[in-house]
């Protein structure tokens, strides 16, 4: 029992000594000097080392031309020309440096530069810890990374996984363009950049802010989140999350877009947008709404899709499916939207319908007709099957005009007038001062003109072949009352701009913001590299 407890005894003790003697710090060893000389009340408990100096400590060589080895304390300090040499991939460079043997650390002072196979930097001091494979630096320093120049005034280098971190005014100058931050993780192999806190990239093609981003410096690809904002010559998108390829002057972005007209005035808004600079378009989806200031007014128009092409002065806007449209005192729906800057046409495709007050407009095809000199509406043309209605001030009838053509006339941005050509209609509730009905007018011309004030009609006026009488409320059955292919959709009127978007729309957007809230958690979370966050954004494009 006795001989059994001493062996473990023993075992335990060979253990710790083996552990200690494995713990224990290598020497510095001195493999060449020309001179060697000691001299106690100079330097004491040192040794001169002088000429061609090469010493060795545990993988790592340093060579220079004068030192003092401070043996006991495993310690050297090293004058001239220094080199300290680890493996074949890391090189420091200075006129001083230090080295201590027991804790693996370098101080390098005086032109000190860092180089690996990926880059180079150059400061007046670097520290490194060859234990954890980090160097710092706290003085102005500069990194060349293939075409990129990093500067900042401290920062620190990770040699295993390739990575410098800046903390102090960082600046990445590329031919194309310069990045400046206050936070930034940057991997040299790689090229990715990681931005944190406010920061900007400029370039002659645009201007991006953002405060939580990643760039990738080899592919021109980044991704943008937290207040980020992307600004071209005239336009400015912002969005949740921003997706940019310089390459080809492609930007998307998801989630709250807005993208802002200086020139133009006006301002586009939807839940997903993708711009491409050097085709002048830029397409909006998911909620999207296009609005245009004029005047002292603007026109809200929303889609299921917006697209606008072309440069100023030559600029197309075209909405597509379930188009609604809203400004003060007009309002309409149609299938699509065709609009022309440099015509100022705009087009009305398919079913479309017109409020003008509390007027109803309907007919196969509409044009609103603007005036690039003035910016207002000019004219409007209603072309086949055209049909004005508007609801009897007291009564439950209808003042209806049925033709086959409408002409009208704006005046300061308002309807002022309207001609109804060809094969015209009316039935007209006639009322005097006192709103009394004195009749109901009922008859058939060749040309209606029409005369409003403050939308409502003032006057009407009968052209050639005037066929008709004004009837008394009781000789006029109900049945007479309405011409045919009258359809009142007075319910449908939108009647302000947050009537702009459809029920369902409505419903969808609460959904998105519900999404949005997780998502702006998330954001508090450091971002990684995730490369299939890219490949999702350039599959989502591809499928646009």
């Amino acid at each position: 029992m006795k001989k059994s407890k001493f062996f473990l005894c023993y075992l335990f003790v060979l253990l710790c000594s083996n552990f200690l003697l494995a713990q224990a710090p290598k020497k510095i060893v001195v493999e060449h000097s020309d001179y060697f000389d000691v001299n106690q009340v100079e330097i004491p408990d040192a040794v001169l080392l002088t000429g061609n100096v090469k010493v060795n400590h545990d993988g790592a060589v340093l060579t220079c031309n004068k030192a003092y080895f401070f043996q006991k304390e495993n310690y050297l300090k090293a004058f001239g020309n220094v080199q300290l040499i680890q493996g074949d991939t890391l090189f420091l460079n200075s006129k001083y440096a230090e080295y201590n043997g027991n804790f693996k650390k370098a101080f390098a002072t005086g032109e000190a530069v860092m180089s690996s196979p990926d880059a180079t930097l150059a400061t007046d001091t670097i520290n490194f810890d060859r234990n954890t494979q980090q160097a710092f630096y706290n003085t102005q320093g500069t990194i060349v990374n293939r075409d990129n120049t990093l500067k900042s005034k401290s920062g620190k280098y990770y040699l295993a996984e390739k990575k410098f971190q800046f903390l102090t005014a960082v600046t990445i100058t590329n031919p194309t363009y310069v990045i400046k931050t206050n936070h930034l993780d940057y991997y040299t192999n790689s090229g990715h950049s990681y931005l944190l806190g406010p920061s900007t990239i400029t370039s002659k093609a645009n201007y991006i802010y953002t405060e939580k981003g990643f760039y990738d410096t080899k592919k021109n690809l980044a991704h943008f989140l937290n207040k980020s904002y992307i600004k071209y010559d005239d336009r400015v998108m912002k969005g949740d999350s921003l997706y940019y390829d310089r390459n080809k002057e492609f930007a998307s972005a998801s989630r709250n877009v807005k993208i802002t007209d200086s020139i133009n005035r006006g301002i586009v808004k939807g839940h997903y947008a993708e711009i491409y600079k050097k085709k002048d378009s830029m397409f909006v989806t998911k909620r999207a709404l296009a609005v245009n200031f004029v005047e002292n007014d603007s026109v809200y128009i929303h889609g299921k899709k917006l697209m606008v092409t072309g440069k100023e002065g030559n600029r197309i806007i075209r909405a597509f499916n379930n188009v609604r449209f809203y400004k003060t005192d007009m309002s309409g729906k149609c299938d699509s939207i065709h609009s022309s800057s440099k015509e100022a046409l705009t087009k009305l495709i398919g079913n479309p319908i017109l409020w003008n007050g509390e007027n109803q407009i309907t007919g196969d095809l509409m044009h609103l007709i603007g005036n690039n000199q003035s910016k207002e509406l000019d004219s409007l043309k209603v072309l086949n099957n055209t049909f004005l209605v508007s609801k009897d001030t007291i009564g439950t009838g209808f003042n209806q005009v049925k033709g086959q053509n409408l002409f009208g006339k704006f005046i300061e941005g308002k309807l002022h007038d309207v001609d109804v050509i060809k094969n015209t209609e009316v039935v007209y509730y006639m009322r005097n001062d006192d709103k009394d009905l004195i009749g109901i007018n009922k008859n058939v011309s060749s040309k209606i003109n029409i005369i409003f004030d403050k939308n409502d009609i003032e006057t009407i006026t009968f052209f050639q072949q005037v066929d008709g009488d004004i009837y008394p409320d009781k000789d006029l059955p109900e049945n007479a009352r309405k011409l045919r292919g009258l359809v009142w959709r007075g319910d449908e009127r939108i009647k302000s701009k947050d009537d702009i978007f459809p029920p369902e729309e409505n419903e969808d957007n609460e959904k998105i913001a519900k999404a949005t809230k997780v998502d702006e958690a998330k954001k508090n979370i450091p971002m990684k590299i995730r490369k299939e966050t890219l490949n999702y954004d350039k599959k989502k494009t591809k499928k646009k």
